[in-house]
């Protein structure tokens, strides 16, 4: 394998690559002349194992000034040169006990002279010992090892076998395993905290409490390093001199750097008086790449003698101690450290609290790389997920989008697909597959593997495979308790299946392509399975158990990509941010960590109270800046929740009002931001969504309260019907304890109440309960409808309701003045429930419309004609009889249902309604073709067909099959190509084919035959549609008269004899037959029809 790693020995240096010669035959010089210019260093090695043999045998004293010639030896080795005078005993240094004991006791003591150039250490032996036996050996009391140390470590440079690419010069650490790798699966990044400051300072106090807070509460791996674990060991030899001091800290610099580089979190505790040394150790790390925090514990020397642990000061001020650094002995500030910890003005759990919060903004305690700001968790998955396409090729896709099969999406699953594109449900990038919403509805959190550590990267990304599995589960489990998934009829599944394209575009109800989604998995629906797991109650009239339950057989899972900003233009959507922008966002406002606190109803200042205690109680626990995001929830709602706008605008209020008003926010430190999911009321499961998501954007706490995302059960529920579905209490425990939370923290609620001697809401004063109010939701919105206005500041009534007041403290003024007119006007309709697109319709130019389009207000009239049915032509001047207009009142991929109001004056295009009164959308899939009528046809009731049904009292409808939409109000001349007979609830239902002569294929398609050669399986679709379009509103297939359609010649005689009933309907046959049953209520009194009254 041209990749396989292999070892390979270290490039000389440059200096030694000069002298260094081949080793082959054909090559210039010998192997003896390469032992040559080795022997001075072999010998200089011997020299060195000699001492190491002398000082383990020989108890000091003075030894035998060596001969010159043993001198020059020493100098050709580069040895220092022998200082023949003899050396005292070292002064005495506190042991750990207490005692004072030399740490080596044979070695002499040295009076430290600091090198200028390099800062290393040279010792002046003075006060001659007894004599050493040294049997002509080096006596050691007269060798300088400090500045033996510094010579051998500028000399030597490092011969280490490394590894190294085979087949190319590349980066030594190609071979070695990725620090990413090593730090994902470790679940933490390796880093170094140097603790530097006086004795008694707390160095080994902090470190050990940091470790255990680490390593028993978090499960990281820690180690920490001092002076009692390495003179034991590594540091042995070393004595307390200036030069063994800077060796002891270079030793513990390069072992503290191997086990941070190894992802060990590593905690050293030195005094380490020396700034050059701990500089040198900074750099060391820096040139690794690896995190260095100098953490000065900065404490008064006389606060240190009052603590004293070991007695220590206490000698020194008896003199039984020398050369004590910080007292007669120098150290030297860090000047710039990462850290510095008064420790004699913090509390111990103070200090480690501080450090764990650096270490954790740093993202020491994650494995993965950062992606968030700092001071921000990672979302879920280490990834910031943004599925937007980029605007380079937004041209290219959408090109793509028109070729692709289209998949309807609800206005609910355009939420969703909001949630998944600008990455609040990370790290899911599209919508369920089959295992992804197994693991969901059973875990309540799915296995993931960002770093592909098992090779499990694109586990939730391919197809599910349920005959394959990996050998090793992915490493990674992380919350994903709501299943997120896209229903789809048969009709949208054959459309897939049948295509060649590998992906599918997803089209709005509005008609809008908003997405287009990859690979596409299309499986079994299972709702009953997954309404038991997700709701875990039984409960048919739930909303959102309905909303599954009338969901297509089939879902799809795949990949997606957003064509563009999804867009609501409700007025609200700047209010609405990506997860990624809303962490910039928190970033920008200097946030150390946010909370968030959702919001389903108007916020008073109960809210407000408990929003700023949480603010307040960050704050004590160190938080500079903690940032509150005001997170009210904008997807799909159940009816009768507040609208999303009047929370919004509320809430506008609350933050202009700031910090004025009890009821008010401070800006400055809140973000409001609308949350994009929708509502699906599951309770203890759904909660978990709703703090998983939060952390997406840079949430680390989650304010959450009594019966989270609950409801009481509807009159269908088995067994809590009009009450709590959930237990109050559930919620809170199941996300506190729940798979794959993580570190995310949670706030609880707490009880507050309108204290009337302040006017504000506080937590009450059980002294004083009397002096207290509750003000709970359901009188809030009694007062609300009511138009209670302010109550007097000094006189607040104990039964408000029937005072028809509120307390001035209550919510901020203008906020309540929003909240009445909603209440006053609840079924005025000009309110935005929840998200849902606001999309102008491609209306044709001689056309005007009034009210919003989807709903019920909707209506378009033509400015030129009176009525689309009655004063528009049955045909264009000019053709010939197979040429008819079609006025288009659902352009194609639109489904919302439209069509000619035979009651209104003028007749105009309007929005059709459900029994309920609901605007009424087709569900079945995305219409492949424009639906529109016939003018100046009608479809007699009274006229029977051979199987005895009845016309159905409109229009002739007709199914354009061109290939571009057209506008909705458009007249378009139309070759008729056939038709089918569809018997729709017992009444005949004729469905005129035609194709616009405007359409690209108009001369190639003259019939129905010509149709099927053109377009292959266009027919079949068309016959699937009309029979099965109502099924997914639970409703039976339709039937046809006849399965096949008719020809062109049978189609224009339906046509001419529709025609005919509709001039006997406007008294245009020369007889007068007064108002034709079925056509009671209708608007005839246009020109073309009965004339204008």
């Amino acid at each position: 394998d041209k990749d396989m790693a292999k070892y390979a020995y270290a490039p000389l240096s440059v200096e030694e690559g000069g002298r260094r010669r081949g080793r082959y035959p054909h090559e210039a010089d010998s192997d003896d002349q390469l032992v040559n210019e080795r022997m001075p260093m072999c010998v200089g090695i011997c020299v060195l194992l000699a001492i190491v043999y002398v000082l383990s045998r020989t108890g000091g004293g003075e030894g035998p000034t060596l001969a010159p010639q043993q001198q020059q030896n020493a100098a050709a080795q580069n040895m220092p040169a022998v200082v023949t005078s003899g050396a005292p005993d070292v002064a005495p240094v506190a042991s750990t006990g207490g005692s004072s004991t030399p740490a080596v006791p044979t070695t002499p003591a040295v009076t430290p002279v600091t090198s200028t150039a390099t800062t290393t250490t040279t010792t002046a032996i003075s006060n001659p010992q007894e004599p050493c036996n040294c049997d002509g050996l080096v006596d050691p009391s007269t060798i300088d090892m400090g500045t033996l140390r510094a010579k051998a470590l500028e000399s030597t440079p490092p011969h280490i076998i490394e590894c190294a690419k085979a087949d190319a010069n590349t980066d030594q650490s190609a071979c070695h395993l990725p620090a990413k790798k090593r730090f994902a699966a470790l679940g933490q990044k390796g880093a170094t905290l140097w603790m530097t400051g006086c004795s008694g300072a707390g160095k080994t106090t902090i470190a050990t409490a940091l470790e255990e807070k680490l390593v028993q509460e978090y499960g990281k791996h820690v180690y920490r390093l001092d002076g009692d674990n390495l003179r034991t060991g590594l540091n042995r030899d070393l004595t307390f001199s200036e030069a063994d001091r800077a060796e002891s800290v270079r030793r513990t610099g390069e072992l503290s750097t191997l086990f941070a580089d190894a992802g060990v979190i590593t905690l050293v505790g030195l005094i380490s008086p020396y700034r050059g040394d701990r500089d040198l150790v900074r750099k060391r790390h820096e040139d690794q790449g690896i995190p260095f925090y100098e953490i000065f514990l900065d404490v008064p020397v006389d606060e240190l003698k009052k603590r004293d642990p070991k007695g220590q000061y206490a000698r020194v001020e008896a003199g039984e101690l020398k050369h004590f650094t910080c007292i007669d002995d120098p150290y030297e500030e860090p000047l710039n450290p990462e850290i510095t910890l008064k420790t004699h003005e913090l509390q111990i759990e103070q200090s480690v609290d501080m450090l764990f919060r650096r270490l954790e903004q740093d993202g020491i305690l994650e494995g993965a790389p950062k992606v968030s700001p700092p001071s921000l968790p990672n979302p879920d998955g280490d990834e910031m997920i943004d599925l937007h396409v980029p605007a380079e090729l937004k041209s290219e896709r959408m090109a793509e989008a028109e070729t692709l099969p289209k998949v309807l999406i609800t206005d609910v699953d355009l939420n969703w697909l909001q949630v998944i594109g600008e990455g609040w449900a990370a790290p899911l990038k599209g919508f369920m597959r089959e295992g992804t919403l197994l693991e969901t509805i059973h875990f309540n959190s799915i296995l993931v593997d960002p770093f592909n550590l098992t090779g499990n990267a694109l586990r939730h990304e391919t197809q599910t495979d349920f005959a394959n599995f990996p050998d090793r589960q992915a490493p990674q489990r992380v919350s994903m308790s709501v299943p997120i998934t896209l229903s789809c009829s048969s009709y949208t599944k054959a459309a897939i299946e049948s295509s060649e394209k590998r992906a599918v575009a997803l089209v709005t109800q509005m008609g809008q392509t908003v997405a287009i989604l990859r690979d596409p998995e299309v499986y079994n629906n299972r709702k009953e399975e997954i309404i038991t797991r997700m709701f875990g109650v039984i409960d048919p009239g739930h909303p959102y158990i309905k909303h599954i339950a009338s969901g297509g057989d089939y879902l799809i899972g795949g990949e997606v990509e957003l064509l563009d900003r999804i867009r609501y233009n409700d007025g609200l959507d700047k209010w609405r941010k990506t997860a990624k922008e809303l962490s910039e966002e928190f970033q920008s406002k200097g946030a150390d960590t946010v909370y968030a606190f959702q919001t389903r109803n108007p916020t008073h200042a109960g809210h407000a109270y408990l929003m700023r205690s949480a603010g307040e109680d960050l704050r004590a626990q160190g938080y500079k800046k903690p940032v509150l995001w005001l997170s009210p929830l904008g997807g799909w709602t159940k009816e009768d929740d507040v609208p999303l706008d009047v929370r919004v605008r509320q809430h506008e209020e609350v933050l202009q009002a700031g910090t004025t008003h009890p009821g008010g926010l401070d800006p400055e430190t809140t973000v409001m931001a609308i949350w994009p999911a929708p509502m699906v009321y599951a309770g203890p499961t759904e909660v978990q969504f709703h703090a998983k998501s939060r952390r997406s954007a840079g949430a680390s706490y989650f304010v959450v309260g009594r019966d989270p995302a609950g409801m009481k059960g509807s009159h269908e529920a088995v067994a809590h019907q009009d009450d709590d579905l959930y237990d109050g209490d559930h919620g809170r425990y199941v996300l506190q304890n729940s798979p794959g939370i993580g570190d995310m923290k949670m706030l609880s609620f707490v009880k507050v109440m309108y204290d009337i001697t302040d006017n504000v809401m506080k937590v009450p004063d059980e002294s004083r309960l009397q002096d207290f109010i509750s003000i709970s939701g359901s009188k809030m919105r009694l007062l609300a409808r009511n138009g209670a206005v302010p109550c007097s500041p000094t006189d607040i009534p104990t039964d408000l309701v029937e005072a028809n007041c509120v307390p001035s403290g209550f919510m901020v003024p203008k906020g309540w003045d929003t909240v009445v007119d909603y209440y006053n006007n609840v079924d005025s309709g000009r309110w935005t429930p929840w998200s849902r697109p606001l999309v102008q319709p491609p209306e044709a130019p001689r056309t005007t419309s009034e009210g919003t389009f989807g709903r019920t207000d909707y209506q378009l009239r033509h400015k030129e004609y009176d009525s689309f049915w009655h004063d528009i032509p049955l045909r264009p001047s000019g053709e010939g009889e197979e040429i008819v207009n079609l006025v288009t009142e659902i352009p194609m991929y639109y489904t919302a249902k439209m069509e000619v109001n035979k009651k209104a004056r003028g007749n105009a295009i309007a929005q059709d309604i459900n029994k309920d009164g609901s605007p009424r959308y087709y569900t079945y899939g995305t219409p492949f073709f424009n639906y529109g009528l016939i003018p100046q046809t009608w479809e007699d009731p009274s006229l029977k067909s051979p199987q005895g049904n009845a016309g159905d009292n409109d229009p002739i409808d007709v199914m354009e099959i061109g290939s571009a939409q057209l506008e909705i109000g458009s007249i378009q001349p139309c070759r008729v190509l056939g038709s089918l007979e569809l018997i729709d609830e017992g009444e005949t239902d004729h469905k005129i084919i035609c194709i616009s002569l405007a359409d690209k294929d108009a001369s190639r398609i003259h019939s129905m035959d010509d149709l099927e050669r053109v377009k292959p399986g266009h027919i079949a679709r068309l016959i699937d549609w009309l029979k099965r379009y109502k099924t997914t509103d639970g409703k039976p297939e339709n039937a046809l008269a006849q399965e096949a359609p008719t020809t062109q010649s049978e189609a224009l005689a339906i046509i001419n004899e529709t025609h005919e009933r509709w001039r006997k309907l406007c008294g245009k046959d020369g007889n007068s037959y007064g108002t034709l049953p079925g056509a009671e209520s209708f608007f005839l009194s246009t020109p073309a029809c009965k004339g204008v009254e």
